[in-house]
């Protein structure tokens, strides 16, 4: 499927491994182009309803890879200082804002699992996830400006949606480095736990959970909170009363109402 991601199943979770260890999982070229079709893959597959995005080796990622990206950066993307460059800059900067926004784009709930590094574009990744778990290893930096850059790739536009925009702020202009209790305690992350592998445990576990129910109402929930973030609460009541008028009558509901009256765990198919 890639060269530095993988890809496992069990039953309805996904998980989408960041598999360049020996790299401490620096994004190249190839994690910018598979990655969207990864997720627009997993958004078309009815059989996953939940999606968790985690690293092999040491780290979850250290962000951009500088080795293959530096001279890009210092040459402006072939730009010459031109209105010509300018355009060639600008479009390499929006494909790789299409990246992290396929992962937002992915109807299906997605999960990251993070610990060690989570540096600059690992930032950007996490904040197009729907909910962030870390190890008490975890170390979280907004880099960019230490570098000489304003975060280009969804950051500045995510992240002031998580948490405090001062907090968040001060995270961009600093670049310092967070570790997870920190994260934890500015809503960066959800949960934090003790080392990796029960930090993997711990998303498998939720993702599990997630998977049980109705995929239409998950699904929905997630379309739902994204269509209405910007509405007004009049707006936004309008919207899911429009939204359940076309799915509120599903074989789901029905199933959970049988399962209910039966005493017996419901199985949704999602229809």
């Amino acid at each position: 499927m890639s060269e530095v991601l993988t890809l496992e199943r069990d039953g309805h979770v996904a998980t989408v491994w960041l598999d360049r260890p020996d790299a401490r999982n620096a994004m190249g070229g190839a994690l910018w182009q598979d990655l969207p079709e990864v997720m627009a893959d997993l958004g078309d597959d009815a059989e996953a309803r939940v999606v968790v995005i985690a690293a092999r080796g040491e780290h979850f990622t250290v962000g951009l890879d500088l080795k293959e990206f530096g001279p890009a950066l210092m040459a402006g993307f072939g730009s010459d200082g031109g209105a010509a460059g300018r355009r060639q800059t600008r479009a390499a900067v929006k494909r790789m804002q299409d990246t992290m926004t396929a992962v937002a784009r992915c109807p299906k709930p997605v999960i990251a699992a993070v610990h060690g590094y989570c540096i600059g574009a690992g930032v950007d990744l996490i904040t197009a996830c729907d909910i962030r778990l870390a190890a008490e290893d975890a170390v979280f930096s907004v880099r960019e400006t230490r570098m000489g850059m304003v975060a280009d790739v969804g950051t500045l536009q995510r992240l002031p949606r998580i948490i405090d925009p001062g907090r968040m702020a001060e995270l961009a202009f600093t670049g310092r480095d967070v570790g997870a209790s920190e994260a934890r305690e500015m809503g960066l992350v959800s949960h934090v736990y003790g080392d990796r592998d029960e930090l993997l445990k711990a998303a498998a576990a939720l993702a599990d959970e997630i998977a049980a129910n109705s995929p239409l109402a998950v699904q929905g929930s997630k379309a739902v909170l994204a269509a209405t973030e910007n509405m007004g609460i009049d707006q936004a009541l309008d919207y899911v009363a429009l939204w359940n008028a076309a799915f509120l009558h599903s074989n789901d509901l029905r199933e959970a109402v049988a399962a209910f009256l039966e005493k017996r765990l419901p199985e949704f198919d999602g229809s």
